[in-house]
């Protein structure tokens, strides 16, 4: 089991391998770098070295029962422990130098320098306390790789299992941050259709402003319009009534006139 998922964690992890620079700030505690002629003789040595196979019963080196011996043992636990954690290859005046990780055992004062270590970088380079730190997150991250080391020396499927773990952990971190930047690409993309919407709706409102000014220029003309109508309508019957008033008052003259004239016609023919 353990074998196949070192296999699987070998693919992840192999580009690790490629461009990488040598470094002494990482919390993970490996060997003394080693010198390589060149980069193709190292190449092939990898290419060439195959895992070693376990001796069978009654071949020299092997045991009855068919158990490993302990020094295949801890070969096989330094290949795991290379494939979680990936030698460190770096070019330096044409030469090839490789650092592996260390295999040495882990002591209890050596948790305890990890620790103060890691409290000792957390502000040097002054990590947040609380929030996304990026800083933070790969010094922890180099802390849980150093314990990983320490936990597979000792017990690889326990390593297996830790290195499990860790995966997940990081597929988890990757996905959130991938939906975080997802919501901020959303967040930007609303806002920018909320300005372009709220630029349109400007635009509508000085075009509405300009409408309702128009219209109650319109309405001013038309009260002015109705006023002078309701005023030479109003003087019209002024007019009109003093006339008919005139007419009336001719009307009655001339009726008491013709009254007059007929009674003095009457009142003549009695006698």
């Amino acid at each position: 089991w353990y074998q196949r998922r070192v296999r699987q964690h070998y693919y992840i992890t192999n580009n690790l391998r490629k461009n990488m620079t040598p470094t002494n700030t990482s919390l993970v505690k490996y060997d003394n770098p080693k010198l390589v002629s060149r980069s193709t003789d190292a190449k092939a040595q990898r290419k060439q070295k195959s895992p070693q196979q376990s001796p069978a019963p009654g071949v020299p080196g092997g045991t009855r029962d068919g158990k490993l011996p302990p020094l295949e043992v801890k070969s096989q636990a330094e290949d795991i422990l290379n494939s979680i954690l990936p030698p460190r290859e770096w070019t330096e005046s044409g030469q090839l130098w490789v650092q592996q990780v260390s295999s040495t055992p882990a002591t209890r004062l050596d948790v305890v320098n990890l620790q103060e270590q890691l409290d000792i970088r957390l502000q040097q380079r002054q990590a947040r306390e609380t929030g996304i730190c990026p800083v933070r997150r790969e010094l922890y991250s180099q802390c849980f790789d150093e314990l990983i080391r320490q936990v597979t020396i000792s017990c690889a499927e326990r390593g297996l299992l830790l290195l499990r773990v860790r995966d997940e952990i990081r597929m988890t971190i990757a996905a959130y941050q991938t939906l975080y930047e997802s919501s901020v690409a959303f967040g930007m993309r609303k806002a920018l259709q909320a300005e372009q919407g709220k630029t349109d709706m400007q635009k509508k409102i000085e075009e509405l402003e300009e409408e309702k000014k128009d219209l109650e220029r319109q309405v001013n003309e038309l009260k002015a319009k109705c006023d002078a109508i309701e005023k030479r309508e109003a003087e019209r019957r002024v007019v009109e009534e003093k006339k008919h008033a005139e007419e009336i008052q001719f009307l009655k003259r001339t009726n008491q006139q013709l009254k007059t004239q007929l009674e003095g016609i009457i009142q003549p023919s009695k006698k």
